[in-house]
Order: C-alpha cells, then sequence, then structure tokens
C-alpha cells in the first residue's frame, strides 16, 4: 500500500547486511537483547523470539572482548542483521566487525585519537560496515552543554554532527544518526531539526522510555508525530521489558500510519452502555489467538448494531454484536448469527478457512 498522506524525507542509504535503510526503502523496526551477549547461546534465543516477532534488525552490547568475540557464534545461528554497540573502546569496535557485525554503534569522539578512529573507519571501509552515530540527552559532551545551557535540540544535533566531522574527515560517509531524549517533545525538536540540517539515515526512537505500558504511550506519540511527518527510516521502541514486546510495539506503530502493511489488522469497539454482550472478554481472547497467525486480513470484532455491522463487512471477516448473539459478517456478507458462548471459537474457524 502507498501511503498517500505521508511523504517520507528521501535520506541517503545504508546496507546493514541484506537490509537498505533510507531513501524510500521500508521503515526497518529494531530491538536490543538484554541477555548477557558473552552468552551466546541466551542471546541466540531471545534473538529467535524477536526473529519471530518481526525484528528486521538487532543490537547486542559489547562491553568487552568477550562480548566481541561471542558475535561469531551469535551471527551463525541468526537471521536478521546484527549491531554492535559500543562505547569509548575502539579495540572492541574492530574485534566485532572481524567477528562478523553487520553494523557498528560508536561515537568517533568517544574513542581517543584520529588514529584509532582511522584503524576503526579503514575496517568499516573494507567491510561494507555502516557506523550509527549515537547522541542521548545524557551523554552530550560538557562544552555543548554549557554552551547551550543545559540539555537542547540543538546541542544534540551539533553534538552528533560533530562527531560525524571526524568520520566525514576520514572520507567516511556510511553513517546513521540517533539523537534521543527521554523527553518526547526534546526527542522531536531534536529530530525535526536533523531532519533540516543532514540528509543522512535517520533511527528514530524516545530513549528511557519506560516500562511496557508508559513506553509504549510515549513511544507511539514521539515516533508517530515524526514519522507522520516523513521523518525516520528505522525505528526502536525502548521499554523496560520483554525485548519482544519492542518488536510489537514498534510494528504496530508503523501500522496504524499504513507506513506497514501485511499481518492481521485488528479492530475492536470500545463498548458502551448498547452493548449487550461480553465484547471485552471476546475481543481480548480473539486478539491473543491472532497474535502469531500469518494472514494478510482484517478482522473486526465490534459490539452493536450502530457501527457494528459497517465496520464488519468493511473487514474481511468480523462480528457485530446483538442480545447474547452476534452477526457472523465475511467479505461484507451476513453468514450467521453466532450465539455469545461460540462467538470466539467459531470466529476462529472462519478465519482459519480464509
Amino acid at each position: 500500500m502507498i501511503n498517500h498522506f505521508i511523504q517520507r524525507k528521501k535520506t541517503k542509504t545504508i546496507q546493514v547486511g541484506d537490509v537498505t535503510i533510507g531513501g524510500h526503502h521500508p521503515i526497518s523496526v529494531q530491538s536490543m537483547t538484554n541477555t548477557d551477549t558473552r552468552d551466546a547461546e541466551a542471546t541466540i534465543a531471545q534473538i529467535k523470539r524477536l526473529e519471530e516477532a518481526g525484528c528486521d534488525i538487532v543490537r547486542v552490547a559489547v562491553p568487552d572482548s568477550e562480548a566481541a568475540q561471542s558475535i561469531k557464534k551469535i551471527k551463525k545461528s541468526i537471521r536478521v542483521p546484527l549491531v554492535a554497540d559500543i562505547h569509548f573502546d575502539y579495540k572492541l569496535a574492530l574485534l566485532s566487525m572481524e567477528n562478523g557485525a553487520d553494523k557498528i554503534r560508536i561515537n568517533p569522539g568517544n574513542i581517543g585519537d584520529r588514529e584509532r578512529v582511522r584503524a576503526v573507519v579503514e575496517m568499516a571501509k573494507e567491510r561494507g560496515i555502516p557506523i550509527r552515530i549515537g547522541v542521548n540527552s545524557g551523554s552530550i559532551e560538557k562544552p555543548i552543554l554549557e554552551k547551550y545551557n543545559g540539555i537542547s535540540p540543538e546541542g544534540m544535533v551539533e553534538s552528533a554532527l560533530g562527531h560525524a566531522a571526524i568520520l566525514e574527515d576520514l572520507n567516511f560517509t556510511d553513517i546513521a544518526f540517533s539523537i534521543k531524549a527521554s523527553s518526547v517533545p526534546m526527542t522531536i525538536a531534536a529530530y525535526r531539526l536533523m531532519s533540516q540540517k543532514s540528509d543522512y539515515p535517520l533511527h528514530i526512537g524516545v530513549t528511557e522510555a519506560g516500562t511496557v505500558y508508559k513506553g509504549t504511550i510515549k513511544s507511539s506519540v514521539g515516533l508517530g508525530c515524526l514519522l507522520a511527518e516523513g521523518i525516520g527510516d528505522t525505528i526502536r521502541v525502548s521499554l523496560t521489558g520483554d525485548p519482544v514486546e519492542e518488536i510489537k510495539a514498534g510494528i504496530e506503530i508503523l501500522k496504524a500510519l499504513d507506513l506497514r502493511t501485511g499481518g492481521i489488522e485488528f479492530v475492536s469497539c470500545p463498548t458502551c452502555g448498547r452493548c449487550q454482550l461480553d465484547l471485552i472478554d471476546i475481543a481480548n481472547r480473539v486478539e491473543e489467538k491472532l497474535q502469531n497467525m500469518d494472514k494478510n486480513i482484517k478482522v473486526a470484532v465490534m459490539g452493536c448494531a450502530v457501527n457494528g455491522p459497517g465496520e464488519a463487512r468493511e473487514a474481511d471477516i468480523g462480528i457485530a454484536g446483538g442480545k447474547g448473539e452476534a452477526l457472523l459478517f465475511k467479505k461484507g456478507s451476513i453468514i450467521r448469527k453466532i450465539p455469545q458462548e461460540r462467538i470466539v471459537e467459531e470466529l476462529m474457524e472462519e478465519i482459519q478457512k480464509l
């Protein structure tokens, strides 16, 4: 589906394994493992769960050389491209690339003198590995903080561009930016400003967004605003919880904006005093059963005769509630009535036939 309402900004492209970020390529959904990268088996198991959930790119923390060495074993067992997350130590960047990382996240201004940066750049060039420069509101350099009297969108952008200049000076432009804050308005302002100042692809997200419930809301607001303005080439929803929840939230954000299609679209009404069956329970049970189903269909679970028949007719399959029963609609036509206690079972049986 082409989204005629959102005009994406055309950015440069980078190649992360077999995933292209930027240009008009699909917006990819990322997550980061929370296992100990040195424990290859646990990390592989978590990445496989992320792959099943629809993850496009996965990032792992590389705190030491043992973690960097572990990348080799991890890469052999996963399908998605792998990003190595490195801070301060350029040797870990080299080791991660040697062991098969498809992309590295490192800020060149933090890894020491020019020769160290040059060593990283030369290996990245040789292996076709892009570098993500990631600036968080909590990691801005002291002189920039003093210049702008604290954390600001302008300071975050200046910090990121300063790191990029070090790479550009070495003729390296295979770069992506992320400039995240835990404040939604500041995140939006920073990415808007960066989008005006640069055409490097943007990895967007709200950092330290919080637990699954609150973090999903903050991320949906922040990412939704930016994506609706055409800003963002790859996304991560940062949540305190199971990383699989990040993928589920990210995919739903893209689907809500028609920036990703495919899979099951599930709609249900909020219920009101007109509803005469236990629609909340029915909707929850149906949604749970649809979670891992690979079908490109729209399913509607509606509670009453006002909006229900219209929504159910528009869907590929759906129900519109009555008093203790529901009408089953399939491809716009009424098929039959179903008693309340059989709604979930019979609806799922019909979905399986589609």
